[in-house]
């Protein structure tokens, strides 16, 4: 029987998936009841729970003229062999204007059986939202 891919392997692979703009095949990294948390969306933390509102939010990110690439990406391992927690900046351009922007980024993963099941992600949603012109209130992109 193979072994399941670790939380770094996960992690490795949700943010590939992220910077090739490949946001269909993201959600198939997450449980079917996964649940991620965004604490720090205005003007109320977002919280998206199973897979269906997963699929959703990256539907909509697909649509956002945006591209990330991923730099200066440090992974942590933790006590639980099911966690780890992830810092990393992303160089994103937006891809209307050619403008670019910078954010600084970490995620705390559970991955258990080879799929997320749970992700609190502290991104810096204003900067995102201020880059393509919208208020950060409505900002949930990645």
């Amino acid at each position: 029987m193979p072994e399941s891919a670790g939380p770094r392997d996960v992690f490795e692979r949700l943010l590939r998936g992220i910077t090739a703009g490949a946001w269909e095949r993201l959600p198939d990294l997450y449980a079917e009841e996964a649940v991620v948390e965004f604490p720090f969306t205005a003007p109320a933390p977002a919280r998206l729970a199973g897979r269906g509102q997963i699929r959703d939010h990256f539907s909509a990110a697909a649509g956002a003229p945006l591209e990330f690439e991923a730099r200066n990406v440090v992974v942590h391992d933790t006590g639980d062999p099911e966690v780890i927690i992830a810092e990393f900046d992303y160089d994103g351009r937006v891809t209307a204007t050619g403008r670019p922007f910078q954010v600084s980024n970490i995620q705390v993963l559970r991955v258990r059986d080879g799929q997320i099941v749970a992700s609190r992600d502290y991104h810096d949603h204003p900067a995102i939202a201020d880059a393509i012109g919208r208020s950060p209130e409505l900002e949930e992109s990645t």
